[in-house]
This record gives C-alpha cells, structure tokens and sequence, in this order.
C-alpha cells in the first residue's frame, strides 16, 4: 500500500511540474536581452560589457559590468500566472541596499491600450531566487494577453533564469528594439543603489517614462569617467549620452575633471553627432552641516562647468547641461549621504525626463491624444511592435520619399499582413507613386505620436507626409481634444520632416456618425489651414445626396472597400 502511495505521489508531482513550461532567454534564436550595448558580442549572456573590454578595463569595473543592472526582457503573454527563478553570484543584500533592489526582479505589464502597470506578489530568495505572479488579469480586446518587462538585478550578477508560464498560455519574447538607446555612463547612483527594486532605478524608471531603450553602464565607486569606458561608449550608436559620473571623481583634481570631460565629449564627437549631456554632482546630503562634502561637490561641478562652457566655446555643437538646481534633489532622497532612495530615483528619473524631452523633442501634453503611448488591440492580425520593428528595417534599407500614416483605413488598404480592404488602388495608384504605408490597424492619435517619437520619420528627408487618423478617438475623447492632439502631432511631424509637404485628411465618414464627423472635419480643416498645411476632404465622395454614407462604398460602415478607395485614391495621391 506504501508502494502505491509513493508512486500516485510521484506521478502528481509529475503531473503539476508538467503544467508549467520554463522558457530560458538564453536559449532564444535572436537575441532577447534588451539594453545592452553590444548585443551581437554579448547578446546571449547577462553581461554589460564585451569580453573583450576585460583586457581594457579596470578589474572592478570589469567585475561589476557583470552585474545585471538595467538589462532586462520583454514578451508577450496570456498567462494567469507567470514564475521566474534564477540563480545570482554574489549576496542578496547589502547593508543600505535591500535584497529585493540588489538581487530582486521586477515585473510590469503594458495593457492593450498602452496603460503600464506593475505586478506584484511572492518571492523567495534562497540558493534559487523565485517571484510568482498569480490571477493576472486579461485584455478588454482579446483573449492573448498584454506585453511584459522584467527588470533585472541591478548589485547582483545572473548565473541562469527561467520564466514559467502554463502549457496552455501564449509565450513569445520581443527581440532587442531597434530604437536607438540612451547610453548612461555614471556611478552608483545610476548603477541603481539603493532603490528597493529594480524598476525604481531612475534608468529604469526613465525608460519605462519615455519607452525608450537605456543602457545602463554604471559601475558602483567606478565611474570616473576613463577614458578606456568612452572609448567603448563611443561604438555605441546612441540617440543621446550621458556622463554622470561627478560622485566618482571627487579624488581627482579639478584640472583632471576638465581634462576628463572634454576629452569624452571630443571623443565622441569624432563620429557621432547625437546629442551629449553632461551632469552636475547633485551634492551630499549633509551639505548643510559639512564644509567639506559642500566644497567638494562644488569644486567639482565648477571644472564640470568649466569644460562645458569651453567645449561650446571651441564650437561643439548639440551638448547639454543639467544643473543641479534643476534636479532640486530633496533632503530626504538619501538612504544615507548620496544613495537615492526611491523618493530620491523618482526625482533624478523627473529632472532627466524634463531635459531629455526638451533635447529629443519629445514633449508630452496634457491630454490623453498628446501623450504618446503604444498599443496592442488586434494581435489575432498583426502584432504592433513587430509591425513598428519592420518599418524602421525597412526605414533603414529604402530612405522612403513620400509616406501615409493613419490606422486600419490606411494600414490594410495596402494589403499588408494581416487582411486586404482595397490593395487593387493600391498597387495601381499609391505604390506606383512611391508611396510607404505606415497605417496601423487600431491606431488612435497617440498611438501616431508614439511612433513618430519612436524613429518612424527619422533618418530619411521626404517629400510629402500624408496624415489620416483620427477615427478611433471618436467616442473616446471630445472633439477638441482630438482636434488638438492632430495639432500637436502635426507640429512634431514637422520637426522631424521640415522640408516635406504635409496633408491631413479629414476623417472618412461612418455609418451612424455622418454628423459628428462633417462637424470635426470643419475643425480639422481650420486648424490645418490656421498652421499653414494642406488640408484634403475626400470622404464627400462616399456619400450619398442624403449625407449618408454610401454602404455599397464600404466593407463595415468604417473601412472603404476596393471600389471606395478607388474614389478616393486620386485625391490623396495628387
């Protein structure tokens, strides 16, 4: 009877360990370790620096580039639960540096409209580290699930990780993006001590803010900016640098920290022209009490100042400068003389985002349709991101001339993935007239913004931009708020294609929604008219006399079919 027991338990163990697939990033055809600088080197590892950046550099900075810090994951799922277990070299915790900050993960969900939010739930730190995330809750659209980020260590190095989902759930990791990152060369301050969990390090909080790809290259009491660590950041294709690494420098003289700084920014500047931005020491804690901690920072920041206004002086161009006035670093942002403690990392993350937006012209607004954010409605058709990844290769190998940007109107009427509305015109008229398709099924005015922001117009001068969004936002948001996020929009096209013509068309007509739409079209138009651009109302020709839409022009009501687009296709291409 003993014997039978033991082999029913046997088999019921059996049973609950084969509910749940383990999936190792690792163990990925392409490369799945998101912010890291030299994913072909080092892509399939958990490292931040090349090995070959061991001969070069400075035994603990080597040694603490083997720490995780700011790597992480993506991927989708449906899964009601997700496990992660991993394996870490070093201590859990450190004195003022709590074991879940030093050696913890985070988990954050991106929901279908493009709403982050974060997980929380068990974990367990033993020879094998385990967070499980129970009753995680599902899409309002469909039933696969949202996207997923899981932070990683940022004081402690991984041996191994799995994540585990049910057998029956959706798994599908995201590649490393394509955007170009931001590259944080700094201390420990940025390496990420002392947030209590991973996802409160201010890069981490900066990327989750901005949807952009950070690359953490702190190292904790080693970050005096060296000349062998710029010489690696140099080979990095970055959207923006930063040096931060004043908290580093203070046993050098002041005629070094000038000599360091100019020689970082010049050196970079041999074949990058992104923009450089270089940052105060944000000062200690007790710079109230203490003479001598004040005189440092101070002295410091006045040879950091020195070199920058010398390095504009002697006409580099696209550097920056980040006060210490206005990171406004509060007295209680310290764990102990200079760590930040979240309240602390919120604050730096704050004061980044403010300059880096201004830097990048990526400014956010007030209203829902002036914050840009991504989404993830119709993955049963297309995949959003995968659909953004493609645009930008293709970007990258065709330097398009002419674009049309708007959501499923535009996006299937050139027959891409997914279903074909009216690819005849098409392939007959827009093609031929050469023409890239950058419509998203779902999009909505922020969708657009985010995209735009996210490298879509860049890299390329065009001739013409054509605009055409809009329809989603309808019953969503009022009239002028939509009205003013096409304005917003608009404005931020034109930064990045000054010399192209822009088009906006006004919203195709809906069944049910003829009125509501003639009287936001007559908006749409004054506002376009008012900045200057061209404004083109084609949806009249799909109407009858009656002002309703013409069924036999449209598929559902909403998208034109193959002979309402070929109605329209004229005026669009002129």
């Amino acid at each position: 009877m003993k014997n039978i027991v033991f082999i029913i338990s046997i088999l019921f163990a059996f049973s609950l360990s084969a509910q749940t697939k383990w999936i190792d990033p690792l163990q990925e055809k392409v490369n799945v370790i998101q912010n890291q600088g030299w994913t072909n080197e080092i892509g399939k590892t958990y490292q931040r620096l090349p090995a070959r950046a061991e001969k070069s550099v400075r035994k603990p900075v080597w040694a603490l580039s083997e720490n995780s810090a700011g790597l992480a994951v993506h991927f989708y799922t449906n899964a009601e639960k997700i496990e992660i277990r991993y394996g870490v070299t070093g201590s859990h915790a450190m004195a003022h540096m709590p074991v879940t900050g030093k050696s913890g993960i985070d988990l954050y969900a991106i929901d279908s409209d493009g709403k982050w939010r974060v997980a929380t739930d068990k974990f367990n730190f033993g020879d094998t580290v385990t967070y499980t995330f129970n009753n995680l809750t599902q899409s309002q659209y469909h039933k696969h699930g949202f996207e997923y980020r899981l932070f990683f260590p940022l004081y402690n190095s991984v041996k191994w990780m799995e994540i585990g989902v049910p057998d029956s759930s959706e798994f599908k990791f995201i590649p490393v993006l394509k955007e170009k990152p931001i590259v944080v060369y700094g201390t420990s301050i940025a390496q990420g001590g002392c947030a209590s969990r991973p996802g409160m390090a201010w890069t981490n909080i900066l990327s989750r803010k901005l949807d952009y790809p950070v690359i953490n290259l702190a190292f904790s009491g080693n970050g005096p900016l060296e000349k062998e660590l710029v010489d690696l950041i140099d080979e990095i294709d970055a959207s923006l640098y930063i040096f931060d690494c004043l908290p580093n420098m203070g046993s050098l003289s002041s005629e070094e920290v000038i000599k360091r700084t100019i020689y970082g920014v010049k050196k970079l500047r041999e074949n990058r022209d992104a923009p450089i931005l270089i940052v105060d020491h944000i000062g200690y804690r007790n710079d109230e009490t203490n003479i001598s901690t004040k005189e440092s920072a101070d002295r410091m920041n006045i040879a950091s100042r020195q070199a920058f206004d010398s390095l504009v002086q002697s006409g580099v161009k696209n550097i920056y400068h980040l006060h210490k006035d206005s990171i406004n670093f509060p007295d209680d942002g310290c764990v102990d003389n200079i760590h930040p403690n979240d309240l602390g990392m919120q604050v730096y993350a704050d004061a980044y985002e403010r300059i880096i937006r201004e830097i990048l012209n990526m400014p956010v607004g007030r209203i829902s349709t002036t914050k840009p954010v991504t989404q993830r409605r119709e993955p049963y058709i297309y995949e959003w991101k995968e659909r953004h990844r493609n645009i930008l290769q293709s970007i990258q190998s065709q330097y398009p001339k002419k674009v049309i940007i708007g959501n499923s109107i535009t996006h299937y009427w050139g027959g891409e993935p997914g279903r074909e509305n009216g690819s005849q015109s098409w392939r007959k008229h827009v093609q031929p007239a050469g023409y890239l398709n950058l419509g998203y099924g779902w999009d909505r005015v922020e969708n657009v913004l985010w995209r735009v922001y996210h490298g879509e117009l860049d890299g390329y001068q065009a001739e013409e931009v054509v605009l055409m969004i809009g329809t989603n936002n309808l019953g969503l948001n009022p009239d002028n708020e939509i009205i003013e996020g096409l304005e917003f929009l608009i404005k931020q096209i034109k930064i990045r294609q000054p010399k192209a013509k822009i088009k906006v068309i006004g919203l195709l007509p809906r069944r049910d929604n003829e009125n509501n739409v003639r009287i936001i079209n007559q908006q749409i138009s004054e506002m376009v008219l008012q900045n200057n651009f061209t404004y083109l109302d084609v949806g009249n020709r799909l109407l009858m006399k009656n002002g309703k839409i013409d069924e036999g022009l449209f598929l559902d009501g909403l998208h034109p079919n193959e002979k309402g687009y070929s109605l329209i296709v004229n005026d669009i291409v002129e």
